[in-house]
């Protein structure tokens, strides 16, 4: 079906090619088809001139010849008045003959007359010339026939030619968008070639390779920051426990958990990019698992459940998940905040202001939360559980309620 959309797409390369391939031989036909017929029909005109100059000269020397005293039938009244009043211009002479052709006669048979004055009188003959317009006029149906049909060969054969650049380049677009979506180890595989659509696949390749090098230097750094970072954070953990109880004592330990989370979610988020994490999935009663987890989460959250259905899926990995929307929807939104699970899917929400277009367009973000008024964050939350959710099957969609707030939907494998 995909190949005969784009069969039928009239904007593609192989059409707009074909097209201009059209275009190139209909001028080339036009432009030879009327050469070739004022050609011919030059050459005509002058063989018919010839024609009937031979024809008068001859039928006078006859005349003379038989010593008469007049022109006798070479002269003759019906002469058209065109040829007499060349005949009576100096302009209209060449060598004593005026010529004329004579295109409007009745019946599609036209004429070419010469004349010229002997012993004070016109004298004039007429030549057919209905066989050169017949062959004139055979030739241009020939050439406009033959035309059609060269141009009925051309165009079909310039199609399936433009064939071979157009699908370079939609395997070009193709491992662009496959770029564009994330995979970063996507190649044209264009292999060797020196002219521009070997040259786009090359800077697409090149492109690729770019981004791919500094996703992965981002991702050790962020390994490495978290790595650096874990020592002192032990230390500041087990220091923050010996202090005296006090007021800054507790601000103090308060924050050491915030650094700490944020620690942790760095690690994890350097093994999932890494690719390291592999899930242990199994079925699981969905409806117990996220009621124990939003238990766990000790924060208030309304749970409906419709039809639950047993789900193949890691229940660890998928605790982690749904603590972290519900986390979420709590810091950035507005209560109440609700977790519907109807068959295998798990939907979060909130009554807050909505995702941020730029998360809905994009996803997810580290270290940002996308907009001012969903509150302050690291923006690890989203992006570890969408992470979360693609090692163990699972996919994660973002959208705003149309009556206002953030809906996060979790479909899971069914069991079975």
């Amino acid at each position: 079906m995909g190949i005969l959309r784009d069969l039928l797409n009239w904007r593609s390369l192989r059409w707009k090619i074909a097209a201009l391939v059209a275009v190139s031989c209909c001028a080339i036909a036009l432009t030879v088809g009327v050469l070739v017929h004022r050609s011919t029909l030059a050459r005509s005109m002058n063989d018919g001139r010839l024609k009937a100059v031979t024809q008068l000269s001859r039928d006078l020397q006859d005349h003379e010849r038989d010593d008469a005293a007049r022109p006798g039938p070479l002269s003759s009244d019906a002469v058209p008045e065109e040829l007499l009043h060349r005949l009576r211009s100096p302009q209209g002479l060449k060598d004593g003959y005026a010529t004329w052709y004579d295109g409007e006669a009745p019946g599609d048979h036209p004429s070419m007359w010469a004349a010229r004055m002997y012993r004070g009188v016109p004298v004039a003959v007429e030549v057919d010339m209905t066989p050169d317009l017949l062959t004139r006029r055979a030739l241009d149906r020939h050439m406009w026939k033959y035309s059609l049909v060269a141009l009925a060969v051309v165009v079909p054969l310039s199609a399936l030619a433009a064939e071979l650049p157009n699908r370079r380049l939609r395997r070009v677009a193709r491992t662009a968008r496959r770029i564009a979506a994330g995979d970063l180890a996507a190649r044209t595989a264009a292999g060797r070639g020196s002219d521009e659509i070997a040259e786009i696949s090359a800077t697409v390749d090149s492109m690729a390779d770019s981004l791919l090098g500094r996703l992965l230097a981002e991702q050790r750094f962020t390994a490495d920051v978290a790595h650096e970072l874990r020592t002192p954070l032990m230390g500041l953990v087990t220091a923050s426990e010996l202090l005296p109880e006090a007021e800054a004592t507790e601000l103090v330990r308060d924050r050491v958990v915030v650094l700490r989370t944020l620690v942790e979610n760095l690690l994890e988020i350097s093994r999932l990019d890494a690719g390291v994490e592999r899930a242990e999935v199994g079925p699981v009663p969905l409806a117990d698992a996220i009621r124990e987890s939003l238990a766990r989460t000790g924060l208030r959250t309304r749970l409906t459940t419709d039809d639950v259905l047993p789900a193949v899926t890691d229940p660890r990995r998928l605790d982690r998940i749904v603590a972290n929307l519900v986390a979420n929807a709590h810091r950035h939104g507005r209560d109440p905040v609700e977790v519907e699970v109807a068959g295998t899917c798990v939907t979060v929400r909130d009554h807050g202001p909505g995702f941020p277009r730029e998360l809905l367009t994009d996803g997810p973000q580290r270290f940002r939360t996308g907009a001012s008024e969903r509150g302050r964050g690291q923006g690890l939350g989203l992006t570890i559980a969408l992470g979360q959710a693609h090692v163990i099957g699972a996919s994660l969609s973002f959208a705003n309620a149309s009556d206002g707030g953030a809906v996060a939907t979790l479909r899971l494998p069914a069991a079975g």
